[in-house]
């Protein structure tokens, strides 16, 4: 035998054998946080925006104290907390305490109403609820007739408390503590729930849109291996101690998992922004802070480019020099300049997702060689499906497969012809709480999830998302039509802020809100708006399809209801056109 192939399969086995080492050096995710906590001891953790600051070791104390308070109120592993209230570094600490312990965490979307809010509480069974300041105040505890205690995020007080056990831990807590730890609390004391791939670590209520969402049972296994993407993906290019800003909502898995979780594993410092994240909040948050990496939704990346850049490079000498071949390269970089500036000035890459980025804006930014990308998941994937490296990014994709996960497009040619996207991997979900007929319905035999997303795959394996199967509309002479596509090009139009497109019989309607705030700077009257979108409409259908053509556009003067991750409840609209 060859003596370089015996060197090289020798390579090979102890390249094997160094990686097994390292998968058995972390066996659970939870190793992960413990790990985290001890390495990062004495550095910043947790701020929130324009307030306090936890260090590891703060979060350390603040877990510890809970894991006191559950185990002496008699919580047993398995049993469901659930987690409802803004963003906040007391409300990371209660969510890493829960698993930490071994208990079932249910994050649940503040926005909600109260009605929603007892139903997922009875749904799942929670035995504790964590709640908000804002909150606090809107809900009937007698309405959870199952909870034995609500707790209050800023302080761990108690709101509400059916058990004396409950209340006795409570009051002193810092004495058991004390009495646990006598002299000091040290990182050696750290020593967390030793969880398994199939344990059940979450239960994630979707947003939903019709009824009452469906409870998403995550594995460790799911968080495991998202947070393996993480490692692999974004932690190699962001220098460890970096400042992050957290601004989507950690009850929604994307903002959870991209956001808080793989960055607190990361050791890197956290800033909550914990009222409503305004574009203009957003901009002068990183302008403070300086994220090394930036995860948002495209509305929000939408508005701060038009709000924040736009102005200053729309002007007629700049619009010149970019048409000019000898100086367009150093006007870019200065653009890009502008751009990144905006974002903090220090951010390896823009990352969006939960709803696909408008073309205008993308186009732009590719021009410029800003680097921006776009992934794509579901709760039910916790999140991750699809990503790439801005240094991959392909226009109008939103990644390849990411790590530990297949997907396929269910389509005769999944290059030309959308077909609904399925994947299959260590991510998907274990099925819907107590409810097994909603799981059969999108988890088949061989136990590929199909998502509901229509798409195409390009040969190199970038995924391109045409639309929602139930948002797809039917033409009059039965064309697809797929609505988010023609949304995409109005929203680029003169004075469009956001649009949806509905059906009223056999006519599509594009609903609009207008940029009111520019409406009125430009003293733009209601007339003016109507003959500003009806030229518009006449742009827009001379380069649609026939049977995608508008047969009018009407315009709404306040925004569109949006989900927590702010995509539109476009469901409230197409069935008010219908009725």
């Amino acid at each position: 035998m060859h003596k370089g192939f015996v060197f090289v399969q020798y390579f090979a086995y102890l390249c094997t054998q160094i990686i097994y080492l390292c998968m058995e050096s972390i066996k659970s995710f939870n190793a992960y946080i413990e790990s985290s906590i001890k390495d990062n001891w004495e550095k910043d953790a947790l701020t929130d925006y324009l307030g306090a600051t936890l260090q590891f070791h703060d979060v350390a104390r603040k877990i510890e104290k809970l894991h006191i308070l559950f185990e002496s109120s008699g919580v047993e592993k398995g049993d469901k907390i659930a987690l409802c209230g803004r963003n906040s570094s007391a409300w990371a600490a209660a969510f890493l305490a829960t698993l930490t312990y071994g208990a079932v965490v249910v994050p649940i979307q503040h926005e909600f109403t109260p009605d929603q809010v007892y139903n997922i509480v009875n749904h799942s069974e929670s035995k504790l609820l964590f709640v908000g300041d804002v909150v606090a105040t809107t809900l009937d505890g007698e309405q959870m007739p199952g909870l034995e205690g609500i707790v209050y995020i800023p302080d761990y007080s108690l709101v509400l408390s059916r058990s004396e056990s409950l209340t006795y831990a409570r009051e002193n807590l810092n004495a058991m503590f004390g009495q646990k730890y006598p002299k000091f609390f040290h990182k050696e004391h750290v020593s967390y729930f030793m969880d398994g791939p199939d344990d059940l670590a979450m239960i994630n209520y979707t947003s939903g849109t019709t009824g009452f969402s469906k409870g998403v049972m995550l594995s460790y296994r799911s968080l495991l291996s998202n947070l393996e993407w993480a490692n692999g993906a974004l932690k190699p290019n962001i220098k460890p101690g970096s400042n992050v800003l957290s601004m989507l909502p950690m009850a929604h898995m994307y903002g959870l998992m991209c956001e808080f979780i793989s960055e607190f594993c990361f050791g890197n410092h956290l800033f909550f922004l914990t009222r409503l994240p305004s574009p203009s909040l957003i901009a002068q948050a990183c302008a403070d802070i300086h994220p090394a990496i930036v995860v948002a939704v495209p509305m929000v990346v939408e508005k701060i480019i038009r709000k924040k850049v736009f102005p200053q490079i729309q002007n007629k000498a700049t619009r010149m020099l970019l048409k000019m071949p000898v100086v367009n390269k150093k006007v870019k970089e200065r653009i890009r300049a502008i751009v990144m500036e905006v974002f903090g000035g220090n951010a390896y890459e823009v990352m969006t997702g939960g709803a696909g980025f408008n073309k205008e804006i993308e186009e732009f930014l590719t021009s410029i060689e800003f680097p921006i990308t776009s992934g794509y998941g579901t709760t039910e994937t916790g999140p991750m499906i699809t990503y790439s490296d801005y240094s991959d990014f392909a226009a109008g994709s939103c990644g390849t497969p990411v790590v530990n996960m297949e997907v396929r497009i269910l389509s005769p040619d999944p290059g030309e012809i959308p077909g609904e996207i399925v994947t299959k991997g260590d991510n998907v979900m274990l099925g819907y709480y107590k409810n097994e007929q909603a799981t059969k319905a999108v988890i088949d035999d061989d136990g590929w999830f199909h998502t509901g997303d229509l798409a195409t795959m390009s040969e190199d394996g970038h995924v391109f998302i045409r639309g929602r199967i139930k948002n797809m509309l039917l033409g009059a002479n039965g064309q697809n039509v797929y609505p988010e596509e023609i949304e995409d090009k109005l929203n680029s139009m003169t004075m469009v802020s956001e649009s949806i497109i509905v059906q009223k019989g056999d006519k599509l309607i594009g609903l609009v809100h207008p940029d009111m705030e520019e409406a009125q700077s430009m003293g733009f009257s209601a007339p003016d708006l109507e003959s500003i979108m009806e030229q518009n409409r006449i742009e827009l259908n001379n380069v649609l399809p026939a049977f995608c053509r508008l047969s009018a556009i009407e315009i709404r003067e306040e925004e569109f209801l949006k989900t927590p991750k702010k995509s539109i409840k476009r469901y409230l609209y197409q069935e008010q056109a219908q009725a």
